[in-house]
């Protein structure tokens, strides 16, 4: 299988290749989003092998294809055998859309023009701290963006969605239960039958819920809380309440709010699950959730990647006595368990 042929870093040695790779990361960006685009790995599986065949499928120039699979030859995503090109067991698995865990739409939300806008000017962020987005970035109220994260990151979020709705099965695993689910999936409602699901998010970001959930033929099942949850009135009588991806956007002192609000909205022996970035204590590592925070410091005023103990105090000011961190297989996120007892 072909691998980056990235030089390895060595920071125990100067090492100016590192520098010079950094400084141009966005190419590799620019062209696996260009491969997404013009379905490249998808004419691989067809059939389509040469540039110039590639070049027809794609609709493309035969230059350009040749160069675009060869950069994608050398940094990871591509086999090459003479003039001819292939998919990696990467690519064919995540890149293809004739595969059934095809993620190539979430290029549209993690490479698009909003996200790398944040980026445009990080040392300005940092010196004051927080977003040079206006009305507080990605918490605004209908924050465009989160539209096309709805109907883009799917795939991405499916593992953790169907892994939680696992544990809320364990947890109730007889009877009716009473979900509200802040950034609503379905995985619940397609895991516990007797489930009745609250959906809450911004009323842009229902409108998607609602389709997914008439498309799945669940709408009986849900209800449909639009507005800023940090604000509006939850209602109440919960056995469970999912937060997935939602913390790390505010203050310690803004979650700890929200989860006193949760915590008076739930039935004796109810949970609030949490799915998020956690970083370990020294926050460099592991790597995805311990970057996770530049992204917050970027993209928001106040949020960050906190770590588990960041969140136990969290928590228990608002209430929870117990709380459990568990890792999500294959992906870099973590679920923190919380009950009042």
């Amino acid at each position: 299988m072909a691998e980056s042929r990235s030089a390895t870093v060595n920071i125990s040695e100067p090492n100016p290749t590192l520098v010079f790779e950094t400084l141009n990361a966005f190419q590799r960006t620019g062209a696996l989003k260009a491969a997404i685009e013009l379905l490249l790995f998808t004419k691989l599986s067809d059939g389509s092998r040469t540039a110039a065949q590639l070049a027809e499928a794609c609709e493309a120039s035969e230059r350009g294809m040749r160069i675009l699979c060869d950069y994608l030859t050398i940094i990871g995503f591509l086999e090459k055998s003479g003039d001819e090109y292939r998919q990696t067991p990467t690519s064919a698995t995540f890149l293809d859309e004739n595969s059934p865990k095809y993620m190539g739409s979430v290029a549209r939300f993690v490479a698009s023009e909003h996200v790398i806008a944040t980026y445009h000017d990080v040392a300005g962020a940092v010196r004051k701290g927080g977003t040079l987005l206006p009305e507080g970035g990605s918490t605004k109220l209908n924050y465009e963006p989160w539209i096309e994260f709805a109907e883009s990151m799917g795939p991405m979020m499916m593992p953790s969605a169907v892994f939680i709705a696992e544990l809320v099965a364990v947890r109730f695993p007889t009877g009716p239960v009473r979900v509200l689910d802040i950034a609503a999936s379905l995985s619940i409602a397609r895991k516990l039958p007797e489930a009745e699901i609250v959906a809450q998010d911004f009323e842009p970001v229902l409108e998607i819920a609602k389709r997914n959930a008439a498309a799945a033929g669940f709408s009986h099942r849900f209800s449909f809380l639009p507005g800023d949850v940090m604000s509006i009135d939850v209602g109440g009588n919960y056995d469970c309440i999912l937060l997935t991806n939602f913390l790390h956007h505010f203050s310690a002192v803004a979650c700890e709010s929200l989860l006193k609000k949760l915590r008076a909205a739930l039935n004796p022996g109810g949970v609030v699950i949490s799915l998020e970035f956690i970083p370990n204590e020294d926050r460099i590592t592991p790597a995805t959730p311990a970057t996770f925070a530049l992204t917050m410091l970027l993209s928001t005023d106040h949020g960050d990647a906190y770590t588990f103990d960041d969140y136990q105090q969290m928590f228990h000011s608002a209430g929870f006595a117990k709380n459990e961190m568990i890792d999500v297989p294959r992906i870099p996120s973590r679920l923190i368990v919380s009950s009042v007892g």
